[in-house]
């Protein structure tokens, strides 16, 4: 059951997300114009957001061994995450909450600057999980290299910089899966980087991710084939068969 609703909240995430928006904007409204009728929306509001927070912690647990197919791109993605949806959408009711009653103070004149700073927070976070989750996609294999991106930065590893991804020995299902790189200069970072040097596996099993780079990097000739869905199937099989690199490329 909670596997067809994330699959839903991804599929239909920019709807989901306009829905929510919607929904926040009409909270704020009420609460700072119609302090009864925000009274009326606070309970289902509340249960609301518990319910998709109870589903974001839930879904952060799920990292499918499997890549989405980008053939406009062409790259090989991780999966968008459904537990981004909802955390966005579980933050919303509070910040609008939030907003809606510096509205109802600065109306009543009695607004501090505790007020607009606690609501400015609110809606700077909130607009940082909205725009992740509106993005969907972390990481991506793409032909010229790996790809990784965030609302405030991203990190680009061509494959000519030799990336060496290993999951460390007695990690249980790691957040981010770091990387080596045989030739550092190569690998360019803009703006704020999720890190410098690793890559998020908090959308992907983190083994299969390893795999994966380890593949292309020992086998270069089938990197200008990545994006395409012939490709993905024989990256599959190769996978299935332990064929993630060389002994050579293990140790690079």
């Amino acid at each position: 059951m909670i596997g067809k609703i994330s699959a839903v909240a991804v599929r239909h995430r920019y709807i989901v997300l306009m829905l929510g928006l919607l929904a926040a904007g009409v909270n704020a409204a009420a609460v700072g114009f119609a302090p009864a009728l925000g009274q009326v929306l606070l309970f289902p509001l509340v249960l609301l957001a518990l319910v998709v927070l109870a589903l974001a912690i839930i879904g952060m647990g799920i990292r499918p061994a499997c890549f989405v197919v980008l053939p406009q791109m062409p790259a090989f993605a991780t999966p968008a995450p459904a537990w981004k949806v909802f955390l966005a959408l579980g933050f919303l009711g509070p910040a609008s909450s939030s907003v809606g009653a510096l509205i109802r103070s600065t109306k009543a004149g009695i607004v501090s600057t505790v007020d607009v700073v606690f609501s400015v927070s609110w809606l700077v976070l909130v607009a940082l999980l909205v725009v992740e989750a509106w993005r969907g996609h972390g990481v991506q294999l793409r032909p010229h290299g790996i790809r990784q991106s965030w609302v405030l930065g991203s990190l680009t590893v061509p494959w000519e910089a030799l990336p060496a991804a290993q999951v460390r020995p007695g990690t249980d299902r790691p957040s981010g899966l770091r990387m080596a790189f045989a030739k550092p200069l190569l690998v360019r970072r803009r703006g704020i980087p999720w890190s410098r040097n690793a890559l998020r596996t908090d959308d992907v099993d983190a083994g299969f991710l390893a795999a994966a780079i380890r593949h292309y990097v020992c086998h270069p000739e089938h990197r200008p084939a990545i994006g395409s869905h012939a490709e993905y199937r024989r990256l599959l099989a190769e996978l299935a068969n332990g064929d993630g690199g060389t002994d050579e490329g293990n140790r690079l």
